[in-house]
């Protein structure tokens, strides 16, 4: 028993690390981490997820607040949107066999390593002015005066899109959603990187939370495992904001596109045997 606290406690602290250095990636390896290091299905280790995910990205966006980073209305719209959907993902997890669910993460998690593998290859090699020709054409702009969002139709129409699709693959796969709201936020809008990681944990934050009551209110919420989860993705998101303060970012992309990469595959060899 103290064994599985421990283990638990040392998985979720790594999720927090994640989180912390790229305001996306800590949601969809809490998953595949919980079923390799306590061997639960993925329909069980979906909500100890979101718990852990969702409190340690609540810690991080009332830090972020504090400094002016979070866009809080971007969040809160996006928030909406996939706190609906949330409860449709998590009603699907429980109804798909944990094999077929296991191997649609897998790939899930492959994409999202492959395009972030992608995403680092292209940024070293594009030129300023692409980088300025996004940032005329994106449908959510900044009002560099002001310091907040010029809110148009298409500015929440795509927000409110994105933010229903990480509130449905929060509830069905137990991940935070920040793997789409991160990549959203960047080609939608012109918010500077720091803004973006920010308004993501925040979203993370809001939609884990529904997901949290949906599954505590149905009963499948197993907290023996979900609370030791939790407090160790707290430390690891404290830690983590230290040690992110020193490390490069496109460094940090391409170690943890290539460290998901290798539990997505991995996680396809089991789903692959359990068919």
């Amino acid at each position: 028993m103290i064994d599985t606290l421990m283990t638990s406690a040392a998985l979720g602290s790594l999720v927090g690390v994640i989180l912390a250095l790229t305001g996306a990636g800590g949601g969809i390896v809490a998953v595949p981490l919980l079923v390799f290091g306590l061997g639960i299905d993925v329909a069980t280790a979906g909500p100890i997820g979101l718990a852990a995910v969702g409190i340690a990205a609540a810690l991080g966006a009332l830090l972020a607040l504090r400094d002016g980073r979070v866009r809080y209305k971007a969040a809160a719209l996006m928030a909406g949107a996939g706190a609906i959907v949330s409860p449709l993902g998590l009603w699907l997890a429980r109804r798909v066999p944990n094999a077929p669910l296991m191997l649609v993460f897998a790939l899930v998690l492959l994409y999202v390593a492959t395009r972030m593998l992608l995403q680092h290859r292209a940024a070293t090699r594009r030129a300023p002015s692409t980088q300025a020709d996004r940032e005329r054409t994106a449908a959510c702009r900044m009002n560099l005066a002001r310091g907040k969002l010029v809110w148009s139709t298409p500015c929440a129409r795509a927000l409110t899109l994105s933010g229903a699709v990480a509130g449905l693959l929060s509830g069905l796969l137990g991940v935070g959603g920040g793997f789409v709201i991160v990549p959203a936020l960047r080609r939608i809008s012109d918010i500077p990187i720091e803004g973006v990681m920010a308004t993501s944990l925040a979203v993370i934050a809001l939609v884990s939370t529904s997901g949290v009551a949906a599954a505590s209110l149905s009963g499948h919420m197993p907290w023996g495992a979900a609370l030791p989860f939790t407090g160790g993705a707290i430390v690891g998101m404290l830690a983590g904001r230290v040690v992110a303060r020193k490390l490069g970012g496109a460094h940090l992309q391409r170690a943890f596109a290539i460290f998901a990469g290798g539990i997505a595959l991995a996680m396809i060899a089991k789903a692959v045997t359990q068919l």
